[in-house]
């Protein structure tokens, strides 16, 4: 088990520095954290699954809200920031985001507005949103049909993670989980995959296993944000996976959970390191072997992989025609590159997907 595990952690940001601090009772940290004037805006799911939770939401001043794409619409910000200005909110009050990705979004995004900035405090509870997401201060909002369009970067002013949230976590969206943070620990250093091959499994079923998992991934990528908050350069390197992995949910309407769809882009993007001559075989099969502790449960439906490509045509990290995406020579070695559209690639993506290369060792 990682030995160094924190109970707090220090990001530095360009607005502001944060706090992160794991606490073992959400209630008491939301009672001592709110103040007079500030405004709760909360996953309603949240609240039916912890009633004590609803009813000191309820309690004070709130918003509850479906956590889904609609919500998380330009056009949907509009009602809620009406709400809060009719209610006497202030530059001076904060917002309280409790909930998972979509609560973070579009707390964070209103945040950064309304005001011309107001402080912000989250709750993540979902795993994605407190292994990832949680720090790093982007906010992304939907504009129209297109997704994660708008957006900037401003951090919270604090962060409280509780891992008891996750003991309502369908075994799914662990395994989703554990695909986003195996990314980090593939960009790093060969012991935080062997804590994978080791625990790996066990870190779906204790949630002790899975605070230090958390608390790992977040290690890792504190380091990189605060040398790149602005994703300009080196923390390009975390895009390893996603950009196989957002053509995936896209092309197929995100029937696969958005971790499980990186795990999946992390094995497309090794088996065409393989390809190109980058890295072994055998490295390959030895990383696909805990990529599968996330994904193995989850088959791929069928892909039309014309959509395959034009997602990858249109993600928003591309510059005019090139598809850039991120490859590895090794563990802890992973690079951005411009991936040409060969005869060569083009068979290796089309077999991935047609030929199932994600069940086969090679």
């Amino acid at each position: 088990m990682y030995k160094e595990l924190f109970e707090q952690l220090q990001i530095s940001s360009y607005r502001h520095n944060y706090q992160l601090a794991f606490t073992h009772d959400y209630l008491t940290s939301l009672a001592s954290n709110y103040q007079e004037g500030d405004y709760i805006i909360a996953d309603e799911e949240v609240c039916r699954l912890y009633p004590a939770l609803r009813d000191s939401i309820t309690s004070r001043q709130h918003i509850l809200v479906e956590a889904n794409e609609e919500t998380k619409s330009f056009a949907q910000l509009e009602e809620l920031i009406a709400t809060l200005i009719d209610n006497n909110f202030t530059r001076t009050n904060r917002l309280i985001a409790i909930g998972g990705g979509v609560v973070q979004d579009i707390s964070s995004f209103i945040a950064s507005i309304l005001f011309r900035g107001t402080n912000w405090l989250f709750f993540p509870t979902t795993l994605l949103t407190q292994c990832d997401s949680c720090i790093g201060s982007k906010t992304s909002i939907n504009f129209g049909r297109y997704k994660n369009q708008l957006g900037s970067f401003f951090p919270p002013k604090a962060i409280f993670i509780d891992t008891a949230f996750l003991k309502t976590l369908p075994l799914s969206e662990k395994r989703s989980g554990l695909g986003e943070m195996l990314h980090y620990y593939l960009v790093t250093r060969e012991e935080d995959l062997v804590m994978v091959e080791e625990q790996g499994d066990q870190a779906l079923l204790d949630d002790d296993i899975l605070r230090t998992f958390i608390a790992r991934s977040l290690e890792i990528k504190k380091a990189m944000i605060e040398v790149d908050e602005f994703d300009q350069g080196p923390r390009a390197v975390f895009n390893y996976g996603h950009s196989f992995g957002h053509a995936i949910e896209a092309a197929t309407n995100n029937a696969v959970p958005h971790g499980i769809a990186v795990a999946y882009g992390m094995d497309l993007a090794n088996l065409l390191s393989v390809e190109l001559g980058l890295i072994s075989k055998a490295l390959r099969n030895r990383i696909r072997l805990s990529l599968v502790k996330s994904f193995g449960p989850t088959p791929l439906p069928e892909i039309d992989v014309d959509l395959i490509f034009a997602a990858l045509r249109k993600d928003k990290k591309n510059q005019g025609k090139d598809i850039k995406v991120i490859l590895t020579r090794g563990i802890g070695n992973m690079f951005k590159t411009t991936l040409e559209n060969t005869e060569q690639i083009n068979q290796c993506i089309r077999g991935f997907f047609s030929n199932k290369m994600y069940e086969k060792e090679l």
